[in-house]
C-alpha cells in the first residue's frame, strides 16, 4: 500500500467516523452500519469518504448518505409486538438493539499517485465490511482536489452539511481549463427556489475567463438591473456587474430602445402584428401579410432605408404607395375591397396614423437612438475575437423598456429568433475558419420560449422554438453552449431536455407530471430522487436568512460526480459568502 504517512491520510484520521461498510454492498451502492456515535446526528446529505486497497493501490471514494433505515428484530416479532403495544417499550431489547443502516452512492474514486498526487478511478471492488467511514470535511476536499484548485468554484455547500462543495465550470475552447467542446446546461424549479441567483453565480464562474463571451437574452430584466453598478433585483443583492467589472469583462445592457433591428422581413412582420393596416379595414390573414409584403418591397424599390422609415417623408412615401391602384390590385383583387380601402384611405388622418401606428413600429429599426446597436453590431462586438477579455451583454426585451415602441409578445419572439439567428450564422462561421466561438448564451424564461405545445397560429413563436432546438442540436460542436432557466420540465420541448449535459433540480418538482419527467433524467436513482423530495421550500423558512435553496446536479459539473450519480448542494444564501468562498471580495 502506498506510505501511510501521506498528508491525505493524515487529514482523514483526524475526521469523525460515521460508521463502516456493511452488508450487502455492491459497486453502485454501498451500505453502511453506522456507528453508535454517529446515530443521533443529522447523517441524510452528508459527504463520506473511505479508503480502500485496489490493484496494490490506496483508494479513496467519496459519495453522499441518501438514505437512513432503523432496523430492531426484536421489535419486528409479533410477540414483542404485544408486549410493546402494553408497554410501549421493553428496556431491554427497545433502543439498545437498535441497528442504523445506511446506504451511500458513490460518486468519485481517486488513486493516491500519479504527476498530480491523485487522480480520478473507478470503484472495480468492494471494499471489506468493517471498512471505516469518515465525515468528508474542507480540508479533506482542498487536499485532494489540490491540483485543480484553480478550477474550483463554489455555488453552495453539501446538502445539508458544512463542507462547500467543488465544482467546476470550464470554458468550451482547449487549453487546461477548457473543457474542448461546449455543453448545455439546465436551471429548473418553481418560482422562488433560487433559479436566478444559481444562474447569476454560474455566469460569474463562467466570467472568470478572459476568452469566453456571454449573452444573456433576458424577457423579464432580471439579469439587466443586476448589471449596473450597485444594483440588485432582490433580495440577494448579488453585484454581478460589479464582479464582472472586477474580472475585467466589459460589459453592455441592450434594451429595447436601443438595439436596432435590421431586416426588412422584421418590418413587415411586426407591421402586420400593428394595428396599421387593421385600421384601413384589413384584417388579419392572408391579404394584410401580402400587403405588408408588397409596401416593403416598393418602399425598397423606392429607396427607401430602414434606419429612415421613423422619417414624416419615409411614411408619406408609404402613404403614397398605398393610393397606387396598382399596388392595391396585388392585395385586394375585388372593385368592392379596394373601394372600401380607399374610402379609409381618403377618411383617416395621416398625421394621427404616423404617430400611433407607422413611428412607434419604425422607431425599432432607427439607428440614430441614443446609445444604439443593431443587432449585427451587438453580436460582433460580443463575439469579435479582437478584445483580449470578451465582453457580457445582456439583452433585456421586457415590455417595461418599450414606452413609445410598439412591443408584445410576438415582437419580442420575431426579436429573439433574430438574435439567435445571428448567432447561429456567426458560430458557423467561427466553425469554418476553424476557430471555437467560445461562447454561453443563457436564455431566461426558456418554457415560454421552446415549449412543447404552442397554440394555433402562433407562427413567431414556433420560429424562435424551432431555431433554440436546432441550436441545442448542433451548436456545441461550434464552441456555443446554452443554458436554459426554466420553471417546468415537464413543459420544455424533449428535444432541448435531451442535449443538455448538466442540469440542476431546485425545489418543486416532485409531483405529478414533473416527477415523472424528473424521474426519466435522473433514471434509476431512486434513493436520489428520494433525498430530493425532501427539499424544502425555501419560503417556508421564517425569515430570508434562514432560507435553504437546495438543488440536485447531474452532469459533469463537479470533480466529485464523473461517476454520473446526482449530487446535492444548498446554494449560499448570503452574498458574502459567496464572494469569499471564491476569492470576489471587494
Amino acid at each position: 500500500m502506498a506510505d501511510d504517512t501521506t498528508e491525505l491520510k493524515k487529514i482523514v484520521d483526524q475526521t469523525e467516523r460515521l460508521g463502516v461498510v456493511g452488508s450487502p454492498s455492491s459497486t453502485v451502492q454501498l451500505a453502511l452500519d453506522i456507528l453508535g456515535t454517529a446515530v443521533t446526528r443529522k447523517l441524510v446529505g452528508e459527504l463520506a469518504l473511505f479508503r480502500y486497497l485496489q490493484d496494490a493501490s490506496a483508494h479513496y471514494a467519496l459519495g453522499q448518505i441518501t438514505e437512513i433505515q432503523l432496523r430492531n428484530i426484536w421489535h419486528e416479532d409479533p410477540t414483542m409486538r404485544s408486549l410493546i403495544r402494553q408497554r410501549g417499550r421493553v428496556d431491554a431489547v427497545s433502543e439498545r438493539q437498535d441497528t442504523h443502516l445506511g446506504q451511500m452512492i458513490i460518486s468519485a474514486v481517486f488513486r493516491e499517485g500519479g504527476p498530480a498526487g491523485y487522480e480520478p478511478s473507478i470503484l472495480g471492488t468492494v471494499p471489506s465490511t468493517g471498512t471505516p467511514i469518515h465525515l468528508v470535511t474542507d480540508p479533506v476536499l482542498d487536499e485532494l482536489l489540490r491540483p485543480y484548485r484553480e478550477q474550483i468554484f463554489y455555488l453552495g455547500h453539501v446538502y445539508g452539511s458544512n463542507p462547500k462543495l467543488p465544482l467546476w465550470f470550464k470554458h468550451f475552447d482547449k487549453g487546461p481549463d477548457g473543457a474542448g467542446e461546449a455543453y448545455h446546461l439546465g436551471i429548473f424549479g418553481k418560482t422562488g427556489s433560487g433559479k436566478s441567483v444559481l444562474a447569476k453565480m454560474i455566469l460569474l464562474a463562467y466570467s472568470r475567463y478572459p476568452g469566453m463571451a456571454l449573452l444573456v437574452i433576458d424577457p423579464q430584466g432580471e439579469f439587466a438591473r443586476d448589471m449596473r453598478e450597485g444594483a440588485s433585483s432582490e433580495e440577494f443583492a448579488l453585484p454581478v456587474g460589479d464582479v464582472a467589472r472586477k474580472l475585467g469583462k466589459e460589459h453592455a445592457v441592450l434594451t429595447v430602445r436601443n438595439l436596432v433591428l435590421d431586416r426588412w422581413d422584421l418590418f413587415e412582420q411586426i407591421l402586420f402584428e400593428s394595428q396599421f393596416f387593421e385600421r384601413l379595414t384589413i384584417p388579419r390573414g392572408d391579404n394584410r401579410e401580402l400587403a405588408c409584403v408588397i409596401l416593403s418591397d416598393r418602399l425598397r424599390k423606392a429607396k427607401v432605408k430602414l434606419k429612415t422609415l421613423h422619417d414624416r417623408k419615409s411614411f408619406d412615401k408609404a402613404w403614397e404607395l398605398l393610393q397606387d391602384e396598382k399596388v392595391q390590385r396585388i392585395f385586394y383583387r375585388t372593385d368592392a375591397s379596394r373601394a372600401r380601402f380607399n374610402d379609409a384611405l381618403h377618411d383617416a388622418d395621416p398625421d394621427e396614423f404616423y404617430n400611433q401606428h407607422w413611428a412607434p413600429v419604425a422607431e425599432l429599426f432607427r439607428e440614430d437612438r441614443k446609445n444604439a446597436r443593431s443587432v449585427d453590431r451587438a453580436l460582433g462586438w460580443l463575439l469579435g475575437m479582437e478584445k483580449p477579455n470578451r465582453p457580457v451583454l445582456v439583452v433585456d426585451l421586457s415590455r417595461e423598456q418599450a414606452q413609445g415602441i410598439f412591443w408584445n409578445d410576438k415582437i419580442q419572439s420575431l426579436v429573439i429568433k433574430r438574435l439567435l439567428d445571428g448567432l447561429s450564422r456567426t458560430a458557423e462561421n467561427f466553425y469554418r475558419e476553424g476557430q471555437s466561438l467560445n461562447a454561453l448564451v443563457v436564455i431566461d424564461e426558456a418554457h415560454r420560449l421552446a415549449p412543447r405545445d404552442l397554440p394555433q397560429g402562433d407562427d413567431a413563436g414556433r420560429g424562435v422554438r424551432s431555431v433554440l432546438i436546432d441550436a441545442a442540436r448542433t451548436t456545441r460542436k461550434y464552441g456555443l453552449g446554452w443554458l436554459f432557466i426554466s420553471q417546468t420540465l415537464s413543459s420544455l420541448h424533449s428535444e432541448i431536455l435531451q442535449q443538455l449535459r448538466i442540469f440542476f433540480f431546485g425545489f418543486g418538482l416532485g409531483l405529478g407530471q414533473e416527477f415523472q419527467s424528473l424521474r426519466q433524467l435522473v433514471g434509476s436513482s431512486g434513493t436520489a430522487l428520494d433525498l430530493y423530495q425532501l427539499f424544502r421550500d425555501p419560503h417556508s423558512a421564517f425569515d430570508a436568512m434562514s432560507r435553504q435553496y437546495s438543488f440536485m446536479t447531474i452532469g459533469p459539473v463537479s470533480p466529485l460526480s464523473f461517476s454520473g450519480s446526482p449530487l446535492f448542494l444548498n446554494v449560499f444564501n448570503t452574498v458574502d459568502a459567496f464572494m469569499e468562498a471564491n476569492g470576489f471580495e471587494t
